[in-house]
Parts: C-alpha cells; structure tokens; sequence
C-alpha cells in the first residue's frame, strides 16, 4: 500500500511539474526571440532633419507599414530635428540600444571606417542612381556591414542628393573663389582636404546647430542638399548659393544589432518589409523634394543663385584631383573601381 501510495504521488508530482512546464514554455513563447507571435516592441527612431526631407518621409512610410502590420502590437516613435539625438550622440545611443534606428549621413563614420568617405569624393557621381547602384553592390554592402564589432548593422542607403555651396561672401564660380572662406561640413578628411585644396577652410559643426551658426557668422558658408537648405532655411541666413554637385549626403540606416537579433521571426518578417517600405519611399522622394526645394528656394528669392557652366564644372573637377589621388591607398583602389562603374553605368540616367 505505502508503495502504491508513493507511486501515485510521484504521479502527481510529474504531472504539476509538467503542467506548470507548459505554462512557463507558453507564456514565454510571447516574448521569445524563438516564438511564433508578432512580439510587442516600441522602437525609437531618431534623425537629425526635419519633416518635409526624404529622410522623414521614409521614416514615416516605415512606421506606417510596421504599425499596420502588426496590428498595433509594434511602435513606431519618430524623433525628427534631433529631438531626441543629435549629430554628436546619436551613434553612441544606437550601440547603447537606447534607439533602434538611426540614419545619418554615411560620412560621420569615417572615424570608424575611412571607406564611408566615397560620397565625399569630388563628383564622384552625377546622380542617385549611380550612387545607390555602388551601395546597393558588393563593396557598398561590405561597407554598410562593417560595424557589427559596436552592434550596429548596416540596412541599406537613402539619398538626398547631390550638395550645392552657400555663403554670406561672394559668388562661387571657380576654386579660387573658395580662398580664404570657411565652411561647413559634416566633418571627415576628405571633406577637409576638398576645402583645404581649393584654400578654405572647414569647420565640423552638427546640423541642429548650423542655422544659427551661420547667422552668428561661425563660419561663412557651408554645402547641403537643397531639401536641407530650403527646409532648414539656410537661405535666410545666407546671401549666395552656387549650384554644384560636387559632393553627396547618402544617409545609411543603421540599426542595434542586440535589437535586431532580440527579433523573432513573425516580427522580424514585418520590420524588414517596413524598412524596404521605407527604402522605396524615401529613394523615390529623394529628387522630388530636392527639386521642389530648389524651386521654393528661388522663389524665396533670398540667395543669388549661381549655375555652373560643364567648362567651370571641369575646372571644379579638376583642382580636385589631387584629392582623390591623396586618398585612394586609404579608401582603397577596389572601391574606387566600383564607384566609377556605378558612376560608368548610371551616370547619364535622369533618375
């Protein structure tokens, strides 16, 4: 009896002990990165720009998409105008995973990694298609990927375009108009051997505090997109604007990699369409927005506008020189041939 009383309390105990197993492993499966469900997150994206740029409105497409998809159970918070994260901080909150997506432009990470200079070189591509061609190819993806040592990975690449020069002094025509000016830049070397080539100078200065530096006369000019000039008001403070085309902002979105892998696959499913959606959408308004600023900002009529003639262009590209042959050894030869294929191949597109 004692026996068969033993046994059947054993029994018992097996089966509390396996329905409270089943319990745990159900409830966990919700929050498991190995779990079927859509999982609840909140994730912050953060950006330096303001509302009505390429940039935001990808980010807004992304949001759109990864909400309605997940019916709610994913959030997407959008941080514009570095209201939450500036030029400065923002790469240190990404590795820190205090934000899951960040998208600055590709040249602050020279630091890192001195390949993120390509669209800094002088014109080394006539348009976006010719730029997204190169990081859309293996040596753009090999540099989006190389910052998995600090837990951030490389998405994908979102024009804005090709930079114009502004500046309260003179009107920019040829290099030697550039001598003894100061303007700013995103910051890396070879924006400050372009600078330094043609006799200016260069000053790193983060985007939320540009309008106000140069109203205050920091520095006497500096070189953007027109989207960001005209959505930023640049040409309130500035009193001439050459079109040049002489340098890029491409914008990498970057994300947490701890965030990235804490994705299960449901979830993952949904946030990796939402940033395709929000790649398609923020490449396709890229040009659109930066015509339409042009158009607003001439008709402000602020800034006298300079358009280069092809021969003044050429003289630009080739005082210029020097510099990409100043750099090739460090961003590498193997680079240099994939942007001059991109650039071969899409350099006459009109998209």
């Amino acid at each position: 009896m004692k026996k068969k009383l033993f046994s059947l309390m054993i029994l018992i105990l097996v089966l509390v002990l396996t329905a409270c197993g089943g319990d745990e492993n159900a409830s966990g499966e919700s929050d498991d990165s190995g779990g079927n469900e859509i999982q609840e997150k909140t994730i912050k994206f953060s950006h330096v720009v303001a509302e009505n740029t390429p940039k935001h409105q990808g980010a807004l497409a992304m949001k759109e998409y990864i909400e309605e998809e997940s019916d709610g159970k994913i959030t997407v918070e959008i941080y514009p105008n570095s209201s939450l994260f500036g030029d400065q901080d923002e790469y240190q909150n990404l590795v820190s995973n205090n934000v899951q997506f960040i998208a600055p432009d590709i040249s602050k990470f020279v630091g890192n990694n001195p390949q993120f200079n390509v669209p800094s070189l002088p014109f080394a591509f006539d348009n976006d298609a010719a730029a997204l061609a190169f990081w859309d190819g293996d040596k753009g993806q090999e540099i989006m990927s190389s910052l998995t040592d600090d837990g951030v990975l490389g998405l994908y690449v979102w024009p804005n375009g090709g930079k114009h020069l502004t500046n309260n002094e003179r009107p920019i025509e040829s290099p030697d108009d550039l001598e003894g000016l100061k303007f700013r830049t995103q910051g890396g070397q070879v924006l400050e051997a372009i600078y330094s080539e043609m006799g200016a100078g260069s000053e790193s200065i983060p985007f939320g505090e540009l309008y106000t530096a140069l109203d205050q006369g920091v520095v006497e000019g500096q070189e953007n997109t027109f989207s960001n000039i005209e959505s930023k008001k640049f040409d309130e403070v500035q009193k001439y604007m050459t079109v040049m085309n002489h340098t890029r902002v491409d914008y990498g979105l970057f994300t947490n990699t701890e965030f990235w892998d804490s994705l299960n696959e449901p979830t993952k499913e949904i946030v990796e369409a939402g940033v395709e959606e929000g790649t398609e959408v923020a490449r396709e308004k890229a040009k659109a927005l930066n015509d339409e600023g042009y158009e607003i900002i001439k008709e402000r009529g602020n800034v006298e506008i300079t358009e280069l003639s092809p021969e003044q262009v050429q003289d630009f590209r080739d005082a210029l020189q020097p510099v990409w042959n100043e750099y090739e050894d460090e961003i590498g030869s193997d680079v240099y041939e994939a942007v001059r294929a991109a650039n071969d191949e899409y350099g006459n597109s009109t998209e």
